[in-house]
C-alpha cells in the first residue's frame, strides 16, 4: 500500500491538479466509481488507478477494480493519501488518470452549445451535463471559459466528456464551425424574444454568456437573435447553469414534439 505523498504515482496524480501539467501530459483526473466506469464504458481506459481498501467493500467497487487491473496499473493507497489527491470534503475512495478525450465533431452540427467566458467550473460542468442530457452534439468553450478538465468541471459534468464532443476554441474557429447553422441564439435577460416563442428547430446554436460580464462582443456579432427568460418575483436573472439548462431542454422539447408529430402522421 502507498502511504507516502512522495510516491511517484501519487505525485503524478497531484500534478494534474494544475492546468499547465494537464495540457502538457494531455491527461486529467477522474474521481469516483461512476466517472471511471463511464470512461471504461466509452473505451477510454485509464493509465493509472489509485484506491483505498474500502472501495472493495461492495460488489460494484470490486467489479471496477477487476476491470481496471485487466487494463492498467492499480495501486492501493492510504486514506491520508487519498485525501491529498482530491479536493472534495468526502474523498471518493478511488481516482484514475485518463487521456484527454477528443470525440469527432459532427459535420455539420445540428445542436450546438457555446460557453462564452463562463468562468465558474461548477457552472461549466453542470452545463456539460445538461448538454449531454438534452442531446447536444457539440460544445465549444470560447476564450475565458473554465478549463473543461478542471477537477470541479469534470465532477459536475458526470461523464459528459466521454459522450459529447468538446472543443476549446477561438471565436474564429467557432464561427467557421457554425457556417451552416442558420439560427444562433444568445441567452440574454433583455432579449427580444421569449424562449417559449423561439424556433428551436435544427440546426441551431445556443450561446451562454459569462456570469459577471455577460456576452462578449464576438458572441453578439454572430448571434442571429437574443433569447430571454421572463423573470418573476423581482428576480433579475438566473445563473449561467440554470438559464442554459432551461433553454437546452426547451430546445430538446421541440425535437421531441416534432418526433411525436411525425409518428402520428405515419
Amino acid at each position: 500500500m502507498i502511504v507516502s505523498l512522495a510516491n511517484a504515482q501519487v505525485k503524478r496524480v497531484r500534478a494534474l491538479a494544475r492546468k499547465k501539467e494537464r495540457y502538457a501530459a494531455q491527461q486529467f483526473v477522474l474521481e469516483g466509481v461512476r466517472l471511471i466506469e463511464e470512461a471504461m464504458e466509452a473505451r477510454v481506459p485509464p493509465s493509472l488507478v489509485l484506491h483505498t481498501t474500502n472501495i472493495e467493500d461492495d460488489a460494484r467497487g470490486r467489479a471496477l477494480l477487476a476491470r481496471a487491473r485487466a487494463a492498467t496499473q492499480v495501486f492501493a493507497v492510504s486514506d491520508a493519501v487519498m485525501r491529498a489527491l482530491t479536493t472534495t470534503e468526502t474523498p471518493p475512495g478511488i481516482v484514475a488518470i485518463a487521456p484527454f478525450v477528443e470525440l469527432p465533431l459532427p459535420s455539420p452540427p445540428q445542436f450546438v452549445l457555446i460557453l462564452d467566458a463562463v468562468r465558474d467550473p461548477g457552472n461549466v460542468g453542470t452545463l456539460l451535463r445538461a448538454a449531454r442530457a438534452a442531446g447536444v452534439d457539440a460544445v465549444f468553450l470560447a476564450p475565458g471559459t473554465a478549463d473543461p478538465y478542471n477537477p470541479k468541471v469534470v465532477r459536475a459534468a458526470m461523464g459528459a466528456h466521454f459522450v459529447v464532443p468538446l472543443r476549446v476554441a477561438l471565436w474564429e474557429e467557432i464561427t467557421d464551425a457554425l457556417r451552416l447553422v442558420s439560427r444562433v441564439y444568445l441567452a440574454d435577460a433583455r432579449g427580444e424574444t421569449t424562449y417559449t416563442r423561439v424556433d428551436w428547430s435544427r440546426p441551431l446554436a445556443l450561446i451562454i454568456g459569462g456570469e459577471a460580464e455577460g456576452a462578449s462582443d464576438a458572441a453578439k456579432r454572430i448571434a442571429t437573435s437574443r433569447v430571454a427568460i421572463p423573470m418573476r418575483g423581482g428576480a433579475e436573472s438566473l445563473n449561467a447553469a440554470m438559464a442554459g439548462t432551461l433553454l437546452l431542454f426547451q430546445a430538446a422539447r421541440r425535437v421531441d414534439s416534432d418526433r411525436e408529430q411525425q409518428v402520428s402522421l405515419d
